[in-house]
C-alpha cells in the first residue's frame, strides 16, 4: 500500500543529484517517495550511463542517469535531493557544475533535502550559514565550521532545507521532503 498521497506532488519535477558510491537506500527511497506522491524524479549525475550504488560497504544496484549536471539547471526542477554515501558527495563537491546546481536551488528558494554525507555539498555550496541542520556525525564539524547550527535529530527542516542523519531516518526524511516539495518555494531558503 502506498503511504503517500498519490497526487500530492502531481506536476512536480525533482532532481536527485548523485554519482558512483551513493548509499542505495538514500537515493531509491526518496526517489520512490516522490514518484509514489505523483511527482517525477530525475537522476542527475556527472555523466550519462549508470551510477553504482552501495549498501554500506557492499556494492548495490546500478541506477540509470537521466540528465548530466553540466547541462542541467534548477530552472527545470521544483526541488533537489542529495543522497549520501561517503564517495558520492565527496566526488560531487569537487565538481563546479554540481556545486553550481545546488546553489541555484537555494537562490530560487526551492526545497532541498540532504541525508547522511549529502550535506557536504551544502557546505561546498556555502548555503548553511545560520541554518539548523543535521547529518551523519562525521560531517558535523564541517557543517559547524560553515556556520550551521548542527543538531542530533532524526529529521530537521529549516525553511525548505530538510536534513537527516542516516538510512535509519529515511521514513521521517522522505515524509518531510514530500511535504516541503508540496509546499513549494520558501522565502527563507536562500544562498
Amino acid at each position: 500500500m502506498n503511504k503517500y498521497d498519490a497526487d500530492q506532488l502531481k506536476g512536480k519535477k525533482v532532481a536527485v543529484l548523485a554519482t558512483d558510491g551513493f548509499e542505495q537506500d538514500e537515493l531509491t527511497q526518496p526517489r520512490d517517495a516522490v514518484i509514489d506522491s505523483g511527482g517525477e524524479a530525475f537522476v542527475v549525475s556527472l555523466e550519462m550511463g549508470e551510477i553504482q550504488g552501495k549498501h554500506h560497504d557492499q556494492l548495490g544496484d546500478k541506477i540509470p542517469v537521466d540528465r548530466i549536471v553540466s547541462e542541467s539547471s534548477a530552472d527545470e526542477f521544483d526541488a533537489l535531493i542529495l543522497p549520501g554515501g561517503l564517495k558520492n558527495p565527496d566526488t560531487l563537491r569537487q565538481d563546479a557544475d554540481a556545486v553550481r546546481f545546488v546553489t541555484e536551488f537555494f537562490k530560487q528558494h526551492k526545497p532541498v533535502a540532504a541525508i547522511c554525507h549529502g550535506p557536504w555539498l551544502l557546505v561546498e555550496a556555502d548555503v548553511v550559514e545560520g541554518r539548523k541542520v543535521t547529518s551523519y556525525p562525521s560531517v558535523r564539524t564541517d557543517l559547524i565550521n560553515a556556520g550551521a547550527n548542527w543538531v542530533d535529530e532524526e529529521c530537521v527542516c529549516d525553511e525548505g532545507l530538510v536534513t537527516s542523519r542516516t538510512p535509519a531516518d529515511l521514513n521521517a526524511f522522505c515524509a518531510k521532503l514530500v511535504d516541503e516539495i508540496a509546499e513549494g518555494k520558501h522565502a527563507g531558503q536562500t544562498a
